[in-house]
């Protein structure tokens, strides 16, 4: 099982931000007031539940504090990154942990349908968020 430990800093700040940058995208695209705070609560209880998880990279991935991004990053921000972040991560974690690239995938994809089914509306935007995701993790 491969940990924190196991990855420089900046390899490490990359699998975070691959992982915070799905429930970003999914939750940005489609920008709702309300539905933003019902989102975050999503995003933070599902990085709780999963501190329990089998996989040691996951549980502490799920500990870590911060987006990766900054406090005010924007939309478009959010979605220039996102598909390098997951892809950079995807390949580090096949470089240096394979064993854990299934996990991870697993992780980053159940999160972003943890933010999608947090409020109602935005299907449409928030599945094509999510089939993007899904290719950036192939």
């Amino acid at each position: 099982m491969a940990g924190k430990a196991d990855f420089t800093e900046e390899e490490w700040d990359q699998l975070r931000k691959g992982a915070t940058a799905a429930g970003l995208l999914v939750s940005v695209s489609d920008r709702s007031f309300l539905d933003s705070f019902k989102e975050a609560s999503s995003f933070a209880k599902y990085l709780l539940g999963s501190r329990d998880d089998d996989s040691q990279l996951v549980r502490e991935l799920a500990s870590e504090h911060g987006t990766g991004f900054g406090a005010i990053a924007t939309p478009g921000e959010v979605n220039e990154a996102a598909d390098d972040s997951l892809r950079d991560a995807v390949a580090t974690l096949q470089a240096k942990a394979p064993d854990e690239v299934e996990a991870y995938r697993a992780f980053v994809l159940e999160l972003a349908e943890t933010v999608s089914k947090a409020a109602t509306g935005g299907d449409e935007a928030e599945a094509a968020a999510i089939e993007r995701i899904e290719a950036a993790l192939a």
